[in-house]
Order: C-alpha cells, then structure tokens, then sequence
C-alpha cells in the first residue's frame, strides 16, 4: 500500500514539474514582476503600491498575461518536439513526462480561463487577448517553422502583455513606446542569437530562421544592425534623467555591455559560445526589470 502511495507521489511530482518545466514557471513569474513593476513606475506612477496590488482589474490582466504564455509555451513545445530531441535533449525528456494528449488538454484549458478573465475587465480586453492567444498559436503552429521574419513576430508577441497594462491605464505615450521598442530589439537580438545556437536541429528540422535562410554571415550582420539601432532608443531616454532617475544609470551601462556581445557574436562559432552569449542577453533583460524600481528616484 505505501508503495503505491509513494509510487503515485512519485508519479505526481513527476508530471507536475514536467509541467512546471514546459509552461517556463520561472519565466512567466519574472513577466508578472516586470508588468507589476511597469505599472507601478512607469505606466502609472501616480497610484500607490496598495493602489497597483488592490486592483482587481489588473490583476485578471497579468494572470491572463500570464496563463496565455504559459498556454503558449507548452503548444510551443508540442510544435517543437522533434527539433528539441535534437537542440535540447534533455528538455526534451523532462517535456515528455507529461502525455501530449494532457498537454493539449491544459493547453485549451489555460487559454480558457485566460480568456474569461479577459473578459471580466472589458470586451476590450477579451478581443485583445484572443488575438494575442491566436498570435501564439499561428507562430507556433505555422510561423516558426515556415517564415524567416518570425522572430520579429515573436519578440513583438514578447512584448504584447505589457501594451495589455499600457492600454488599461491608457498610457501609450512616446515614452513609454521608447521603452517598449528598446526591450523588443533586445528581444530580437536574443532570439536571432538562440537561432545560431540550434543552427544544427534548424536545419535538420528544415525551419527557415534567418541563420538557416540567409547564413551566418549575414545573421551576424543583422545582429550588429539591430545593436547598434538599440542605441536610439537609449540615447533618447537618457535625455530625460529627470524620468529615468536611477535607472539612468542602468542604460548608461547597456551601451558597453551591449558592445562587448557584439565582439562576442562576432567570434562565436559553437553551440555553448552562443549559449553564453544568449544567457548575457537574459541577464541584460532580467536586470532591465529589476531596474526599473529606480525610476523617478535618486541614487544620490
């Protein structure tokens, strides 16, 4: 008896961090911070913090945010199976815990409840939300696959969850899009970078991304592009140290860490050289979140 007690706990954990692993948990808890974060210091500084958190509305926005990726993800990997036994093996074993027949099941479910959340705050927020659910799958479904300039659909998909908060506090100011327009080619620049990185199951799996499509040569010079066009945005936000206040300092810094990965893609040729190169984007974005807390304050 405790045997196959311990065998269906076993059974459990299993499959409940199949599903963690699959739905990127981590990932879609550091979205809920930034949308929070965003809200609070940047959308619509004028609330307080009890203000922000007592919001139902906004509330049902982050969490159908929130459950819409994680649908997303796990149609994502449902797509990228194959690709992934190849690129990420060992992912791909902890994915395939969990049947594929209640992956699809919590893949419906998941966008279900994101959409009756939705629509709980306004029919403008429920049709927001089911183009952004139809965005995912059309990318993951056939974009992705069959489309070179899908990775500009997916980091604006990256992106969209934020516009959802912007909209609700209707604060779609030049500002704000400065902003927006510095992490979506950041955004881009990491996913034009992880498609170096699967150059080999990409072109097993004939997926025509960018590296496959035009080569490595002309991706890396797609990605110098992209660097130094992320200039513009920083250059203009840092004419407002009044705004920034101390996150001033965290664009300051971008330009020549952003510089120092230019070098490194530049001599990168391996799979783990990319990884690298892909794990300091991250950094970039995830210290860009924790950041934006010293918005309108003083490091003096």
């Amino acid at each position: 008896m405790n045997s196959e007690r311990n065998k269906l706990y076993t059974t459990f954990l299993h499959s409940f961090f199949s599903i963690f692993a699959s739905a990127r948990a981590y990932t879609i808890f550091i979205l809920v911070i930034a949308q929070y974060l965003s809200a609070r210091y940047i959308l619509a500084p004028q609330f307080s913090w009890w203000t922000h958190l007592t919001d139902k509305h906004l509330f049902f926005l982050v969490l159908s945010s929130s459950l819409a990726i994680a649908a997303g993800y796990l149609i994502n990997n449902f797509y990228d199976a194959e690709k992934d036994q190849i690129n990420r093996p060992q992912q791909y074993l902890i994915h395939q815990i969990v049947s594929i027949r209640k992956q699809l099941f919590l893949y419906a479910f998941l966008n279900l409840i994101s959409l009756v959340l939705a629509a709980s705050v306004s029919f403008r927020a429920l049709l927001f939300f089911f183009i952004y659910i139809g965005g995912i799958w059309l990318y993951s479904h056939l974009l992705k696959k069959e489309f070179w300039a899908s990775n500009l659909f997916a980091a604006f998909l990256a992106i969209t969850p934020f516009f959802a908060i912007g909209l609700y506090y209707d604060n779609m100011t030049i500002w704000v899009l400065y902003h927006a327009l510095f992490l979506f080619i950041i955004i881009l620049v990491r996913d034009l970078v992880k498609d170096l990185k699967n150059f080999r199951g990409d072109w097993v799996r004939q997926y025509k991304t960018v590296a496959i499509t035009f080569g490595v040569i002309i991706t890396k010079q797609i990605l110098s592009a992209l660097i130094l066009f992320s200039f513009i945005p920083i250059f203009k936000m840092i004419q407002h140290r009044d705004l920034l206040g101390g996150m001033y300092f965290y664009f300051i810094l971008c330009v020549p860490y952003l510089l120092v990965i230019l070098i490194l893609i530049w001599r990168s040729t391996t799979q783990k050289a990319y990884l690298w190169i892909h794990n300091l984007l991250k950094f970039l974005i995830l210290a860009g979140v924790f950041c934006i807390v010293f918005i309108r304050t003083s490091l003096h």
